[in-house]
């Protein structure tokens, strides 16, 4: 099986697709470019597919790597044939090409390499032959002074045996494969750490089979385990281990049975368990973490796609009580207007001085809404704002912080407002986030959003390329205005990078707005593979020309001309004319490099250029029922927000400063697998209360019917 093949087999798609996939990357362009702009080539692989094909081979190069250095090592040691280089070759799974290594790799001084100083290989030779009628006086022919009778010299075979044993692929293999079926994990709390691991008196004494353990657990158990709360372990009931290696290893009832047993039995406790248990824990830990990032990859790219309320001038509040709320106001691009604090909750209590500031300032600044941060006195400030009577209309909403202290302390934020404090930077954030989620959120590091489960256990490289992933897909699929784009947003557009992203800024600043898209060649470092890979998800709104601001790509204009043309009208007129487009004969103009999916895209594209992916914003509003716990009871129904998403559930804000859970169990009188398909991140949803623990803080929800 080749690599092609290989590949396929594993993401599930033709040899053909994993072809064709590899050399677009390999001719450096991106996954979303290829996804969007390259269908004919991919057949209609999407991002996720692409990405997959992208990793595996990544990891086959990895394993090719190993191989070689395999081969080179035990080649080195003399024991390189050509058998053993085929069987190298035709592996592609890690932990076998390790177990075929292990006999040949170096070794510290063992049981077994005692046992072979003292010249007792050939006897273990003869016992895992099996063949022989006098087992005592075969042994009592290697008793020397090092081994002074008859048991030490069996003992020191039964060591050579037992790594002999421990180092047989087959029975690697074999017992690897059973370790993933049967292992239980089972775990208790260490003497004298129940007081202060409370929080794992869940896994006190638990234990569960380890194919259907939930990522969220296998992560608390690791968790305990590191923080020295838990002992853990991951094995299969020992006896049906031992009874495998018997199965492979012994040939017949001979008089070596008794110490081949012996043998085994030694070598799975000692040897292979130890090391078997380490491969599984590892193995395990991998996918749970692949588990728990895809959760937060789920919840990321809800969160980035979430609806903006869009270019609105606006009133941004980060509420608070002692330090008081600090107030800007921000106008449709996002800039700073006004800002200053003010003290209408305890201990200053100036509600009548702050409801006079804020009515002037919304009619001063001709504000079209009001952003209220979800934290700390939020429901206290957001009822003071509705008793407010304004000059006008306006929308009251309620923002999440999450990750905004974290930004306004950050080096971006610094760079963008060097003159104000963290305060001032956390309030422009939250109302930058109402106007549009995804440009302001990019400039924060994706697991301080605080939309995932165990994010600080998971592997951090691999948090990191899929979250980097996901923010890149999500602002690809947006678009990107290139006139009011911050550098940070331009980073994440397909081939830029924050070198060329920090040019496109500074070649705005010094030559005025892009006129159209063809002027991206002129900015430094901006060569024609890289404008290929951005042009047509960077958008140039009022432009010269209509396409500019569509994800129709340049490379296609001219067909878009053709199409018009035939048409008998202007590329203008044709852009939103739906009736023309429905009538245009897309098999009149197909190629070689352009098909069905590319135009069916391009007429798409046509008839609503430039159009958001994403939904509107709308305004939510707790109930006025309650502001605590306390007030909370069981039965009642209550509108709420999501705030995070789990595997076994969704938690949800009703605005009484505590999040409660809402169970996958409770989601749907059918059974559900994945929340994601029920739930969304920030859906406005409505609950009824299960159950209520005012002491712990705990809330329990059921979700009534959508």
């Amino acid at each position: 099986m080749n690599v092609f093949e290989q590949i396929a087999a594993t993401v599930k798609i033709s040899r053909a697709q994993v072809k064709s996939t590899l050399a677009l990357l390999k001719d450096s362009s991106t996954v979303p470019f290829i996804a969007r702009y390259r269908k004919e080539a991919t057949q209609g692989l999407d991002e996720v597919q692409i990405g997959k094909v992208r990793d595996e081979y990544e990891r086959f190069l990895l394993i090719e790597k190993r191989k070689q250095s395999i081969i080179k090592g035990i080649d080195e040691q003399g024991g390189l044939s050509d058998e053993l280089k085929d069987r190298i070759m035709s592996t592609f799974e890690l932990n076998v090409l390790e177990d075929i290594y292990l006999p040949y790799k170096k070794k510290r001084k063992t049981k077994a390499s005692i046992a072979r100083e003292n010249g007792l290989e050939s006897l273990a030779k003869v016992m895992m032959s099996q063949k022989g009628s006098d087992l005592q006086s075969l042994a009592k022919k290697y008793i020397v002074l090092a081994v002074p009778d008859i048991e030490s010299a069996l003992e020191g075979a039964r060591c050579i045996l037992a790594e002999w044993i421990s180092e047989n692929s087959r029975v690697r293999n074999y017992l690897r494969k059973h370790f993933r079926r049967n292992a239980l994990i089972t775990t208790t709390v260490k003497k004298g750490e129940a007081e202060n691991g409370e929080k794992f008196k869940d896994y006190f004494n638990y234990s569960e089979p380890l194919n259907k353990c939930r990522s969220h657990r296998m992560l608390a158990m690791r968790r305990g385990e590191q923080l020295g709360v838990l002992n853990m372990s991951v094995v299969p009931e020992e006896s049906e281990a031992i009874a495998i290696i018997q199965r492979l290893i012994l040939k017949e009832e001979s008089i070596f049975a008794p110490q081949i047993k012996l043998a085994i039995k030694d070598s799975y406790k000692r040897l292979i368990k130890p090391s078997l248990e380490n491969e599984i824990k590892k193995e395990s830990k991998e996918k749970a973490d692949i588990e728990a990032i895809d959760v937060f990859v789920k919840n990321l790219r809800q969160l980035l796609l979430a609806p903006p309320l869009g270019q609105k001038r606006l009133l941004a509040l980060d509420p608070g009580f002692r330090s008081g709320c600090k107030l800007v106001c921000l106008n449709q691009h996002g800039d700073l207007l006004h800002n200053e604090n003010v003290y209408p909750h305890p201990p200053q209590n100036e509600k009548g001085k702050a409801m006079s500031k804020i009515a002037n300032l919304v009619s001063t600044y001709k504000l079209d809404a009001i952003a209220i941060g979800n934290g700390t006195a939020s429901r206290e400030t957001e009822a003071l704002v509705k008793k407010i009577k304004f000059d006008r209309s306006l929308q009251v909403f309620i923002v999440s912080e999450d990750g905004a202290s974290i930004y306004s302390a950050s080096k971006v934020a610094r760079e963008e407002f060097p003159q104000f404090d963290v305060t001032v930077r956390g309030a422009i954030s939250i109302g930058r986030r109402l106007m549009d989620p995804l440009s302001e959120l990019v400039k924060i590091d994706p697991k301080n959003i605080g939309v995932g489960q165990y994010q600080h256990d998971v592997d951090e490289k691999l948090l990191k390329k899929s979250l980097d992933a996901v923010v890149e897909s999500c602002v690809n699929a947006v678009g990107v205005d290139v006139n009011t784009a911050s550098k940070y947003l331009l980073t994440y557009v397909s081939g830029v990078g924050p070198v060329l992203a920090e040019n496109i800024v500074s070649y705005r600043e010094e030559n005025g707005t892009f006129n159209n898209r063809e002027e991206l060649l002129r900015v430094p470092r901006m060569g024609n593979k890289v404008y290929e890979q951005c042009a047509g998800f960077l958008r140039v709104l009022n432009g010269v020309n209509p396409l500019d601001n569509s994800a129709v790509h340049p490379e296609r204009y001219e067909l878009v001309k053709e199409i018009s043309k035939d048409c008998g009208i202007s590329v203008e007129s044709l852009v939103g004319n739906d009736d023309l487009l429905g009538k245009v004969k897309l098999q009149e103009y197909l190629s070689d490099d352009v098909g069905l999916p590319t135009l069916q895209d391009i007429i798409e594209e046509l008839s609503k250029p430039g159009r958001d992916p994403r939904q509107k914003a709308k305004v939510f509003e707790f109930s006025k029922l309650v502001r605590k716990v306390e007030d909370v009871k069981l039965g009642m129904r209550l509108p709420g927000i999501v705030t995070n998403i789990t595997n076994f559930g969704c938690f949800v804000d009703i605005g009484v400063k505590q999040d409660g859970l809402l169970h996958i169990s409770n989601m749907a009188d059918r059974f559900i697998s994945d929340p994601n398909t029920v739930v969304s991140l920030h859906e406005h949803i409505e609950v009824e209360v299960l159950e209520v623990d005012v002491a712990r803080s705990r809330i329990g929800f059921r979700l009534l019917s959508k």
